[in-house]
């Protein structure tokens, strides 16, 4: 049942009958077709506890403490990376427990998972739809730039395949300009 619940809800956020991808500069044009608005952490915040409420998860002060890294974090953490954080207000969370957690958040499509091979995947709790990274190659810094172009590959994908984009995943890799100027 769970299972269900987690596509129906994906397809929801990701397409309506196209994959549907919001830029911040589209937000607004975004949130008319998906229901979907860039909100301030705290608001998401209340709708995820919300959320999680519903489908009969506890909420846990640590729980919550992994939601506000990655509501709040400016960068993409790696579960390593929450966990470092959240273990200074709660030293007794264990790995397990953020991992768990990720797992949760990525099944109620709160969190996007950044797949990356060369090293750990890491998550974007702004962001949880599909949408384009730019990945330095050397200090691993992953920033989401805004690209117009996208809607028409998309688009100009499923004419040409006959292929209906459910979501996708664009990472773009080089070199940062502080690395540049190393």
């Amino acid at each position: 049942m769970k299972q269900n619940f987690v596509e129906v809800d994906i397809y929801t956020l990701v397409c309506n009958s196209l994959l549907i991808i919001i830029l911040p500069h589209q937000a607004s044009d975004a949130a008319k077709l998906t229901g979907f608005t860039m909100e301030a952490p705290s608001v998401r915040l209340d709708k995820i506890i919300n959320k999680l409420r519903e489908h009969n998860f506890r909420i846990t002060p640590q729980r919550v403490a992994i939601l506000n890294v990655f509501l709040n974090s400016n960068e993409h953490p790696s579960v390593e990376q929450v966990y470092e954080q959240v273990k200074v207000t709660f030293p007794t969370t264990s790995l397990a427990t953020i991992y768990k957690t990720v797992n949760l958040l990525k099944e109620l499509g709160e969190i996007l998972e950044i797949r990356l091979a060369a090293d750990r995947n890491r998550y974007d709790g702004k962001k949880p739809y599909p949408h384009p990274h730019l990945i330095c190659t050397k200090c691993h810094t992953i920033m989401d730039p805004e690209i117009s172009a996208i809607d028409q590959m998309t688009s100009e994908l499923e004419r040409t395949s006959g292929y209906r984009v459910l979501s996708h995943q664009l990472e773009f890799f080089g070199i940062c300009p502080s690395c540049q100027n190393q």
